[in-house]
């Protein structure tokens, strides 16, 4: 019987594969939602993975005074996406939640119609861009509502290398965050190997040395076609690295060398942290819709799944 993504998630011998995606604009009508979610999954009908995440985007200007290299679009409702795409593909879906805009008792209503509605059980909690602004719910006080509610959740949270890079503490986040529930973590994209080593390195060192058992973090890649493209990352936070920036915008093909740069960041993340025993998984998404990024974003997929699965295949038999 083959296991479920909850199964496979907590399950540290197993590969976990997944494809990060948004939700259309908002206003798409129901028809055009399905023919839009077809063609996705039509792309991926080649590769096997073991479900989607669906993001919910927001507008994260309030984190950063530099504008926005794309404009910011509302999309259509998470969680009606996510449901459609789990019934097309027959697989498990993750699906973003950004708390801050409801009180406890919205969001609790939230959680009963994620449940009852749409038939979701796996989340990933996300708290406000920045400090500022108007917090009607903190993250923590969502993880509160969370355990408290009737219905239960698989939840998984998010973690940032580049913030541990800066303040040296995210490892006691992920571990904070795991006695508020979560049982897995998703990182923002790779382009700096050396601060996703960093964190994994920390976070294994405090686990052992408290006792507890690490949670699998599931590495996110993406593809990179241009200028375009990299002011957006930046913007988002990404850490690039200058001397991967210009690797990529120097080169002939900057899309089949941000591939590349990727297959090389895993490979080194891999080998650096073989023997920490904290499990890994993968996701992989395309940051703008551009056909070109999408399409590489399948190529990056198969490199990176076969790179892992063989990680794994040689640490079974060392």
């Amino acid at each position: 019987m083959a296991l479920s993504l909850q199964q496979k998630i907590q399950d540290p011998n197993q590969g976990v594969y997944m494809i990060g995606t948004t939700p259309p604009k908002q206003g798409t009508d129901r028809a055009q939602l399905e023919t839009i979610a077809n063609k996705l999954l039509a792309r991926l009908h080649e590769i096997e993975y073991d479900g989607v995440i669906i993001y919910d985007i927001q507008d994260e200007s309030s984190r950063t005074q530099a504008p926005r290299p794309f404009p910011f679009k509302h999309t259509v409702d998470p969680c009606e996406y996510s449901q459609l795409i789990k019934e097309l593909s027959h697989l498990d879906v993750i699906t973003y939640k950004s708390v801050a805009q409801r009180d406890a008792s919205q969001f609790n209503h939230w959680l009963s119609e994620t449940k009852e509605k749409f038939g979701l059980d796996n989340l990933v909690l996300v708290g406000s861009p920045s400090s500022t602004g108007d917090i009607k719910l903190s993250l923590p006080d969502a993880y509160k509502a969370l355990a408290a509610h009737q219905e239960s959740f698989f939840l998984g949270g998010v973690t940032i290398a580049e913030r541990h890079a800066s303040k040296k503490n995210e490892q006691q986040r992920l571990i904070e965050k795991t006695t508020q529930g979560c049982e897995f973590f998703i990182s923002q994209a790779v382009y700096n190997p050396q601060a996703t080593i960093d964190l994994i390195t920390s976070y294994a060192r405090t686990c052992k040395q408290q006792g507890d058992i690490p949670k699998r973090i599931i590495l996110t890649f993406t593809p990179c076609g241009g200028q375009k493209t990299l002011e957006f990352m930046e913007w988002l936070g990404i850490s690039v690295p200058d001397a991967t920036k210009w690797r990529m915008l120097d080169s002939e093909n900057p899309l089949s060398e941000s591939i590349r740069i990727c297959r090389e960041n895993l490979d080194l993340i891999l080998q650096s942290c073989a023997r920490l025993n904290v499990p890994l998984g993968l996701n992989i998404e395309s940051l703008t819709n551009r056909k070109e990024e999408i399409d590489a974003s399948i190529n990056l997929y198969r490199l990176l799944k076969a790179t892992m699965e063989l990680h794994l295949a040689e640490k079974q038999i060392a």
